[in-house]
């Protein structure tokens, strides 16, 4: 106990302390006819016990300087918290290679702790080769980790690799993250790297985060015979990402007509769909839940004006012709330009190439779309809109 109270005071003075017992040791054991020898081994070696401890003790952590610059190293191998970098590096005694492997460790389990909180922020990837495009959701919680270039790397390539999973199904096919879970490929960014999984890769980024990160779905598309899928991403931080989406294919029946005119007008188009949010290709495609519905709106404030039968009926058709311009693409006016019509677009592109030009499929989508209410009544994720 003496000697651990010997270091609270200062360290010349425990040493010194120290060399004192020495010289009283030896004179005591020659007094009392103690071997001179034994005594001062015995003596010296509590002596260098002390200078060692008294070493570890001086070294046990480095200066404020040297403190600072491995925070600031494990900091930019891992992108981790400041708090949690220096939180390992502590727990470690200031050893940067231990401490990477324990931060590793710590953040996988906060990762999993955080995996229940709610992550409406994020981004949507999209990756596209001829006559495909795929795209996915992937969440976090604030729009300050959307910004990371780690998360936003991680987006693309889960993108890319939906793209090259192969399927055989045209049109639009959605699938959540079970349609990836067994697939390995390789990361290869400075911070994140090696062999992974799909479910790896989205827990070690959440833990280099500090957030839930969470892939939520995702959509591929391909033409079912000549023709292009067209895409636009709006609020796009780089190429490949953005927080909303518009795709959609123009397909032709001739097989040797130039595909660039539809390509220039398929761009177009895929900015309206982002714009009007359309829910349905044409009027026969409205549901009859969503027509009904729409009616007994209509009908219900038209009977409220307390006009005639007859002008109540012309009120309620006159108005479903509105909606129908609203929801249905072929129905919208194109939003750059208010007295051109989408079917008009379409048809002057059909003159444009000699030959009929359709939409085969099309859908918008938005990052958090149907979360809040997605857990408050734990449906299903929301597909996106229209078809």
């Amino acid at each position: 106990m003496a000697l651990f109270r010997n270091t609270k005071r200062p360290l010349g003075m425990s040493l010194y302390g120290a060399r004192q017992s020495v010289a009283a040791a030896y004179s005591t054991g020659a007094s009392k006819g103690i071997a001179i020898s034994q005594s001062t081994h015995v003596t010296a070696s509590n002596f260098a016990f002390l200078g060692l401890f008294s070493r570890r003790f001086s070294s046990q952590a480095p200066s404020s300087s040297e403190q600072m610059n491995l925070i600031k190293q494990l900091r930019e191998r891992t992108s981790a918290p400041i708090k949690d970098v220096k939180a390992s590096l502590v727990v470690c005694n200031w050893d940067i290679e231990a401490a990477q492997k324990d931060l590793r460790k710590r953040g996988k389990v906060l990762a999993m702790k955080k995996s229940s909180r709610a992550a409406t922020e994020g981004l949507l990837g999209l990756a596209q080769s001829e006559g495909k495009a795929a795209i996915i959701e992937l969440n976090c919680e604030t729009d300050f980790v959307a910004r990371n270039e780690i998360f936003q790397y991680l987006a693309l390539t889960l993108a890319k690799q939906a793209l090259l999973v192969d399927n055989s199904i045209s049109g639009v096919f959605p699938f959540g993250p079970d349609y990836l879970e067994g697939l390995k490929f390789n990361l290869e960014h400075p911070k994140i790297s090696g062999e992974t999984t799909v479910q790896n890769a989205v827990t070690e980024v959440a833990a280099m985060m500090g957030e839930n990160v969470r892939f939520r779905r995702g959509f591929v598309m391909s033409t079912t015979s000549h023709g292009v899928v067209s895409t636009y991403l709006h609020t796009s931080p780089q190429p490949g990402l953005g927080r909303i989406a518009g795709i959609l294919s123009l397909e032709v029946e001739d097989e040797n007509a130039h595909l660039d005119a539809l390509q220039n007008v398929g761009s177009e188009l895929a900015m309206h769909i982002v714009a009007t949010k359309p829910l349905f290709l044409t009027k026969e495609k409205v549901s009859s839940d969503a027509l009904d519905t729409e009616r007994e709106i209509l009908q219900s404030q038209a009977e409220s004006t307390g006009k005639s039968q007859m002008a109540i009926e012309k009120m309620v058709e006159g108005r479903l012709r509105k909606y129908f311009e609203e929801v249905v693409l072929m129905e919208q006016k194109y939003f750059l330009n208010d007295s051109l019509k989408i079917k008009t677009m379409l048809d002057n592109l059909s003159k444009e190439v000699s030959c009929p030009v359709k939409i085969g499929n099309f859908f918008r989508m938005e990052v958090g779309e149907g979360i809040q209410r997605d857990e408050a009544s734990g449906a299903d994720e929301p597909v996106a809109q229209a078809v």
